[in-house]
Parts: structure tokens; C-alpha cells; sequence
């Protein structure tokens, strides 16, 4: 079978999305089918290009001209289906429903050709607050036409457990993990302290400050106790870092408590160094926040990565692959510092090795998660 998954964006080196979107392809060519990779993004000569598996298809020029027609054509990607013989289109949500692509959808259904769309989170609303105007007008774009969009799929695929979202039944499934790219945890004692270590982008729904003002507490009320460290892998937007209306700021805890020295802020890692802060670390950090945007129950790639690394980790939103497991510490969906001592108790009688960890997770392979989808809106 031919399937065409569709971004409206390009890749990053640095993207913890872009991997991910890499991984789902991988996946369903792990199933036997065919697929065709289709992007937007600046060819050598900085041409606004459409791509599909590495090629242009459609070459927009430069200017403000090409960026406007680039939004509006995508019947460069009509033609590529039927000249290629697509049966089955996979579109990742860019938050971008608008007429153009509701009629670009309707002539797929008329050529008989099936179609979901992958919302990476539901609901993604409030995760817009305190963005910029110029992106909060576009998100009112496309809540103006995000059911007519959805009602001309075969499906919605989400991570969350809905079974409806605007207006269009759903395919759930868990977000998927890459074993091949995820190295098992191989932790090395360096000092008598414990390592925390938390990997994102980080923004207000991560949650982060209230580990930051967890550690604060647990060093207010035990100066003298056991040493306890936090490092942050990754971005972190200017905003998460000062206070805001959103949640506190990160560098603003660390003033405040006077913890510097245990939080430590490394910014993106990759490969070798990455797998150092890893293996230095006894305990992960997931999403601590996500009530803030509106989230209660979600299936997070981040979850997913620290048990196939084999790690122990916490999170504080609902996620039935895990709320139950042994290796889990759950975190109350409100605003209270982080207990650490907790933390320490249970690590004090954690046992379980690595392996037994990422062995949990087997089930979460892209390729079965993807093959899921396939065959839900193939079959029917």
C-alpha cells in the first residue's frame, strides 16, 4: 500500500518532532508499506519548496508572493497522489485548518483516496497563552473551520483519550518509541548525590518550576541533608525562566531559594553528551504542568523515552501506559513544589533493573502503533 504523510513544516536536526515524525515513517515501512515523506521547506538557493522524499514538487520562489502561495496551494500534492497511486494520506495537525485545505481533504474523499489527521495534543487551546498575536489569530483561523476540515477525514488520530474531536471519531493510540535510537540506561555512580534529569523544550505546560521550587523546600527544611541535583536538557523559552502569568519563573525560583548550584541548565544536548547527563542520573522529570493547558489525560513522547531508556521517572498528568507501573512516581495535577523527599523514599527501595524497564515498553514500538491506524480506516 502507498501512503503520503504530510507535514506543513520542515525538519530540524535539533527537533525532538522532527525525530519523532522520522520515527513514525520508519514505522510504517516496518510494516511493509510504501511510503512518501511530503514537507514545505527553503531549497540551497532559499526557494520556498514542497518536497516529497527529498525531491521539490513544487517550487514557490522567494518573497512575500511565494509565502502566500505556498499557504495556498496544495494542489501540487493532489496531483502527486493520483499520478502515484496513493491509497492512504497521514497529515500531522499544524494547527492550521483553513478552506484551501478543507478542499484540498474533500478531493482526496472524491478520488477515494482515505485520510486522518495526527493531533499531537488534545486540547491544544490553551497551550496558545502568551503567544504572540499574529499566532493567537491564527489558531481563531482555525477554530473557524477545524470541523469542516475533520469531517473530511476518515479519522482524527489522537494520544489522548477522546473519543470525538471536532465532530470526527478518533483512532487512539500511544505515542510510539524508536528502540534502535534509544540507548538503555547505564547508570554510573559519579558522587554520593542523586541526579534528576528532566529533556524538553521547555514551556509553562512542562512544569519544570515546580521542581525547581520542590528542591527549594527539600533544602530549606533539610540544609544539611542528602545533595540533590536537577538538570534540564534543552531550550527554555525566555518567558519560562521570569515569572509570568502562566507559571513561575524557573531562574526566578533559583533566585529565590538560593539553590543555583543544583539546578543545572545544559541547553540542548545531543548523541554522547546527552547519554552522559543519562547515565549520570539515577531519576527522570516528565511533565509536571500540563493542567495548565487544559490537559488532563495524555499520551507524552517524553514518558515513553525515559522507560525505553529504562529510567524511573515522574509526571503529574493522566497516562494509562503507565499511571499503574512500578517504576512511576505520580506528581498531584496542581501547582505544590515537587515532594523530593518523596523522591528519595522511593528510591531508597527502587529494584528494578533497566532492562526490566524498557522490556514494559515493547508494545509501544512505532511500528504497531502506526499499523493500528492503518488498518482502523483501511479495513472499514
Amino acid at each position: 500500500m502507498k501512503v503520503l504523510f504530510l507535514i506543513y513544516h520542515g525538519f530540524s536536526e535539533v527537533s525532538g518532532i522532527s525525530k519523532k515524525i522520522h520515527y513514525q515513517v520508519k514505522g510504517l515501512r516496518e510494516n511493509g508499506y510504501e511510503v512518501h515523506l511530503c514537507y514545505y521547506d527553503f531549497s540551497s538557493e532559499g526557494h520556498r519548496s514542497r518536497y516529497i522524499n527529498g525531491k521539490v514538487i513544487k517550487d514557490y520562489g522567494t518573497g512575500r508572493m511565494a509565502a502566500i502561495r505556498q499557504r495556498l496551494d496544495y494542489d501540487c500534492i493532489y496531483k502527486y497522489c493520483i499520478d502515484n497511486g496513493i491509497q492512504f494520506v497521514y497529515a500531522r495537525s499544524f494547527q492550521n485548518a483553513n478552506p484551501v485545505l478543507i478542499s484540498f481533504f474533500r478531493k482526496l474523499r472524491k478520488a477515494g483516496i482515505r485520510s486522518v489527521t495526527e493531533i499531537p495534543t488534545y486540547p491544544y487551546d490553551g497551550e496558545f497563552s502568551g503567544f504572540p498575536l499574529l499566532t493567537r489569530l491564527g489558531l481563531l483561523v482555525d477554530k473557524m473551520f477545524r470541523n469542516s476540515l475533520s469531517s473530511n477525514m476518515d479519522a482524527i488520530v489522537t494520544f489522548s483519550a477522546a473519543k470525538r474531536i471536532f465532530g470526527q471519531r478518533t483512532i487512539n493510540i500511544s505515542n510510539g518509541v524508536d528502540f534502535d535510537s534509544i540507548p538503555i540506561h547505564a547508570f554510573t555512580k559519579t558522587d554520593d548525590a542523586i541526579h534528576l534529569v528532566g529533556v524538553a523544550e521547555v514551556h509553562y505546560w512542562h512544569g519544570y518550576d515546580r521542581m525547581v521550587a520542590g528542591l527549594g523546600e527539600y533544602y530549606k527544611k533539610n540544609p544539611d541533608g542528602k545533595k540533590v541535583y536537577f538538570h534540564i536538557v534543552g531550550g527554555i523559552w525566555s518567558g519560562n525562566l521570569v515569572d509570568s502569568k502562566n507559571a513561575p519563573g524557573i531562574q526566578t525560583l533559583i533566585d529565590k531559594y538560593g539553590i543555583a548550584d543544583y539546578v543545572v541548565m545544559h541547553g540542548q544536548l545531543f548523541g554522547e553528551k546527552l547519554d552522559g547527563v543519562f547515565n549520570k542520573s539515577i531519576f527522570a522529570v516528565g511533565s509536571l504542568g500540563r493542567h495548565r493547558s487544559g490537559i488532563t489525560e495524555i499520551k507524552t513522547l517524553k514518558n515513553r523515552e525515559y522507560a525505553t531508556r529504562g529510567i524511573p521517572f515522574i509526571y503529574s498528568e493522566t497516562d494509562s501506559d503507565f499511571d499503574d507501573k512500578p517504576y512511576v512516581v505520580k506528581a498531584p495535577a496542581d501547582e505544590t513544589p515537587v515532594d523530593v523527599e518523596r523522591i528519595i523514599d522511593f528510591l531508597d527501595s527502587f529494584k528494578m533493573q533497566p532492562e526490566e524497564v524498557r522490556k514494559s515498553v515493547e508494545h509501544l514500538t512505532w511500528k504497531i502503533q502506526m499499523k493500528k491506524v492503518v488498518d482502523d480506516v483501511m479495513t472499514r
